[in-house]
């Protein structure tokens, strides 16, 4: 199990505190006027800063092999930098040349480490910004996003779909209605605020599986709509099957009883060549249909 962060953090205060420790005690000081204050202030502000960006890399990203590589590469270089800022303090001789390897193998380590760390973190940002690019639709228009799941509303659904209405018939445009079962179940075994989380898991896990161009909504409660522009409607309902695909893959863990609730999904898909209100009701009317003819999975 890995270290909390505190736990870490700690370390990092004390392993240089052991190291001066191990030094001042096998170690002669030398003369102050043998001191190169020049090598001392950039050997010892190199150690102070790359232990400072450890704490903050430790105390602000959540958990997980980005933080681990980035942590531990900035701690080697702190300790490399630190053992050769005590170089300029003490005579290192006898028992104490057994530490010299720390200086020349830390340095080399940590910046590997870092250059790891660096390259897993370039990966991470990549999939953020695709995240964030799928929202950009939303971000162009300064709305409100819906306070839970953080993806548009039923309003601004009403809006693009009135501007996709008169789109040449060569761009076809289809709207998807997709309807998130085992989410009523869930008020009323686990409360709103498990629900609540619970919409938000799908929003992302749905933004995941979108293109950039597509748009995805909260309409009401525990339904969302997805608006597919240049999708001809068998395109779209393929698409639809496996968005309902992942959402019945995942499993759901609350947070107050950790237990496994496990989603359904149905979906109704048309051509958003109609007016915005005859349309949606079409789609509810078929979502209607789909979920009566099959009950809603048991909640634990």
């Amino acid at each position: 199990m890995p270290l909390p962060a505190r736990v870490l953090q700690a370390l990092l205060v004390a392993a240089p505190l052991l190291l001066l420790a191990a030094f001042a005690a096998l170690g002669s000081v030398k003369p102050t006027a043998a001191w190169t204050w020049q090598d001392i202030a950039g050997e010892g502000g190199t150690a102070l800063v790359a232990g400072a960006w450890a704490w903050v890399v430790l105390g602000s990203r959540p958990g997980g092999r980005v933080t681990r590589w980035l942590a531990i590469g900035l701690a080697a270089i702190m300790m490399g930098a630190w053992a050769d800022c005590l170089d300029e303090f003490y005579v290192t001789t006898g028992a104490l040349q057994s530490f010299k390897w720390i200086e020349s193998v830390t340095l080399p380590a940590g910046m590997l480490a870092l250059t790891v760390g660096l390259w897993l973190w370039r990966q991470e940002q990549s999939v953020i910004s695709e995240h964030l690019a799928k929202r950009e639709r939303l971000f162009r228009e300064h709305r409100a996003f819906d306070r839970i799941t953080h993806v548009a509303d039923a309003a601004y659904l009403r809006r693009q779909l009135a501007m996709e209405s008169g789109a040449p018939e060569s761009s076809p445009c289809a709207l998807v209605l997709l309807d998130i079962g085992g989410v009523p179940e869930m008020v009323h075994i686990h409360g709103r605020a498990e629900s609540d989380r619970a919409l938000l898991a799908v929003a992302h896990l749905l933004l995941l599986n979108l293109r950039q161009r597509d748009l995805l909504c909260r309409y009401a409660g525990h339904r969302f709509a997805v608006l597919m522009p240049s999708t001809s409607q068998a395109e779209a309902q393929s698409r639809a099957e496996h968005l309902c695909r992942m959402v019945r893959a995942l499993q759901h863990h609350t947070r107050s009883a950790d237990a496994r609730v496990a989603l359904q999904a149905h979906c109704a898909c048309a051509q958003a060549d109609h007016d915005a209100a005859a349309l949606l009701e079409y789609l509810n009317r078929q979502l209607d249909q789909a979920t009566q003819a099959q009950p809603a999975p048991a909640v634990a």
